[in-house]
């Protein structure tokens, strides 16, 4: 039996939805009422210092893993990164 393999695909990166998210993420970062620091990163080719920004990451998710939707996603993100 044949399984076909269903490949990890950049879908966002080209779209227009893409851009919009990546705006909408380095937008909370620049807000102060969100807590969206830098984080480690174990990747030291991709980031030499090991620190990946807030929105790098979470663009990274998104865009990874194209089962996640974006709008509930952020509504989330900005719920759990709120400074109270």
């Amino acid at each position: 039996m044949y399984m076909s393999v269903m490949k990890k695909r950049n879908y966002l990166v080209d779209s227009q939805e893409g851009a919009q998210i990546k705006h909408l993420l380095r937008l909370m970062e620049l807000d102060q009422t969100f807590h969206t620091e830098a984080s480690y990163s174990a990747n030291g080719i991709l980031h030499n210092d090991h620190v990946i920004s807030f929105s790098d990451k979470h663009w990274n998710y998104l865009n990874n893993n194209p089962q996640v939707d974006p709008t509930h996603y952020l509504a989330n993100l900005r719920l759990m990164t709120r400074v109270r």
